[in-house]
């Protein structure tokens, strides 16, 4: 399985240029593996899209509080409705999304789990609001292939993410 990780800060041009890299790459291997997200916007929803295209099933981690959805944060309402819709699979996992270090835990779960890591990353380091920087550097700990996706012409909004999304 391929997970993906990545900034949810990227503007409407760069979600594109990132969906159509992702598609590039999935069909140019042969093995067909399925991805796996977790619930939000930006990255994880380029894959989705990139997944469709390539012919490739989607798995879709979402939170659970007390054995039900948790409720989301309001900016990853919509992108997650179309995660639900492009999933063959979902999977829930016990953790507050509206918690930092709780999505990163989660975030850790889904990477240890894959056998390869793409991360929609700029090379920024973590500056505790964003930890891409910090899961590429788990997933390498753990011997998972970690490959980093920025394209030409790539950029982040100048909004800040908000804590608990990447």
């Amino acid at each position: 399985m391929i997970a993906v990780v990545g900034h949810a800060d990227v503007t409407p041009e760069s979600l594109g240029l990132i969906e159509a890299e992702l598609v590039a790459r999935l069909e140019r291997e042969p093995d067909g593996d399925p991805g796996v997200v977790r619930a939000g916007g930006g990255a994880p929803v380029a894959f989705a899209r990139a997944l469709r295209v390539a012919g490739r099933d989607l798995v879709v981690v979402i939170p659970t509080s007390g054995m039900v959805p948790a409720l989301l944060p309001e900016r990853d309402r919509m992108p997650t409705g179309e995660l639900l819709l492009l999933a063959r699979e979902v999977r829930l996992l016990t953790y507050d999304p509206g918690d930092r270090d709780a999505c990163v835990g989660a975030d850790e779960e889904i990477v240890a789990g894959c056998r390869r890591l793409v991360a929609v990353w700029d090379g920024s380091p973590s500056d505790g609001r964003d930890a891409t920087a910090h899961l590429v550097a788990y997933a390498r700990a753990r011997g998972v292939e970690v490959e980093v996706l920025w394209p030409a012409g790539a950029a982040r909004t100048t909004l800040r993410v908000a804590p608990g999304r990447r």
